[in-house]
């Protein structure tokens, strides 16, 4: 009996340290912190993502509206080459470019092919060749179609999020920029304390999460560092 108030006396003991120790949250310097005060209500503005323009690429599918001409309207989809092909204008370049630039091509091969005055709606019904891919310790690792602007934070809840044993202070992008391979360390528990910004993905990045080989990559960073508090980009050379 006494073995039991005594055990019972330790742990309300250790539950009283562990509630006066808990951590205080101490983000970047121009992160506002609310402790135990409620966040100020978002306005209009910040409640939709800034949107950054789609590129059109191979297996999208697009519809193509000729306002009065419904035999040049029409569902195609890209090929593997990047071309569409549309009656009297024939096959067309469609890869690379945006829903209105494709607009204004069309519009431009209409009238040569003297088409009076047509006017044109592109519309991308699914958007298929833009993706991200996330591997490693992650609950459902897979390729994920990338529509609109994303975070590495929200990618990852896109494969269900981490799993148990993942190891969340090794979580690296790697990415091809003007021609050359690059790879970024990056530490969730760093951007979920506020210490540095949940940084963007894109089109065709690559995230692991907990792999082996990132974190041979970056071994000698990380061992001097157990919290990455910026992000580390490394330059991988051929």
């Amino acid at each position: 009996m006494n073995n039991r108030v005594f055990s019972c006396g330790v742990l309300i003991a250790a539950l009283a340290v562990s509630a006066c120790a808990s951590p205080r949250f101490e983000g970047r310097p121009d992160l506002t912190v609310f402790d135990n005060k409620p966040l100020p209500e978002p306005v209009r503005e910040d409640l939709v993502i800034p949107s950054r323009p789609y590129v059109i690429g191979p297996s999208d599918q697009l519809t193509v509206e000729v306002f009065g001409i419904d035999e040049l309207s029409k569902n195609v989809t890209v090929d593997l080459t990047g071309q569409i092909a549309l009656p009297l204008v024939g096959a067309i370049k469609a890869s690379g470019m945006t829903s209105d630039e494709l607009t204004s091509e069309l519009v431009q091969r209409f009238r040569q092919a003297h088409v009076r005055e047509p006017k044109v709606t592109v519309n991308i019904v699914t958007a298929a060749s833009q993706v991200v891919t996330i591997d490693g310790s992650v609950t459902t690792p897979g390729i994920y179609p990338l529509v609109g602007r994303m975070s590495l934070m929200r990618a990852i809840a896109r494969a269900s999020g981490t799993t148990e044993f993942a190891r969340e202070n090794y979580v690296v992008v790697f990415r091809n920029a003007e021609s050359k391979r690059y790879a970024a360390l990056y530490d969730l528990r760093a951007i979920r304390q506020g210490i540095y910004e949940d940084p963007e993905i894109f089109s065709n990045d690559i995230i692991y999460v907990g792999d082996d080989q990132a974190r041979r990559l970056f071994r000698d960073l990380v061992t001097a560092s157990p919290l990455i508090t910026t992000p580390l980009i490394y330059l991988i050379t051929r």
